[in-house]
């Protein structure tokens, strides 16, 4: 079981995705947090602590390149694992620059792997 005090936040617009993945963190002991949209998330991520982010490249207001951008700009530093169904090598080498620890493709990776992952960057 996770420690309960790690928190995450859960940055994806689509909400049965966002809902299943933070109901799958949950039961692994993580506090979660959801954002809905990017600007939502930068908001979160400037007024509360998270140990780490589960971003989506594609939402609504700011994308994830640019909450990566601007976490990047202003020296905040925070754990960001990238869920996006973008797969070309461009976008994923593009994060990686912008400080994201790693990559999945959401139609390529079962949910339950990505919970798995987050459990071994979190120990």
């Amino acid at each position: 079981m996770a420690d309960k005090t790690k928190r995450i936040l859960v940055a994806e617009d689509d909400r049965p995705i966002s809902k299943v993945l933070t109901l799958k963190l949950q039961h692994s002991g993580y506090e979660v947090v959801q954002a809905f949209d990017g600007e939502q998330a930068i908001d979160l991520l400037f007024k509360e602590n998270f140990d780490l982010v589960l971003l989506d490249l594609i939402m609504p207001k700011k994308n994830g390149f640019d909450v990566l951008r601007e976490l990047k700009e202003k020296g905040k530093m925070v754990n960001v694992i990238v869920t996006s169904n973008l797969s070309q090598e461009e976008d994923k080498k593009t994060v990686m620059e912008l400080g994201a620890k790693d990559y999945f493709v959401k139609s390529n990776t079962p949910l339950a792997k990505i919970v798995e992952y987050v459990e071994q960057m979190l120990k």
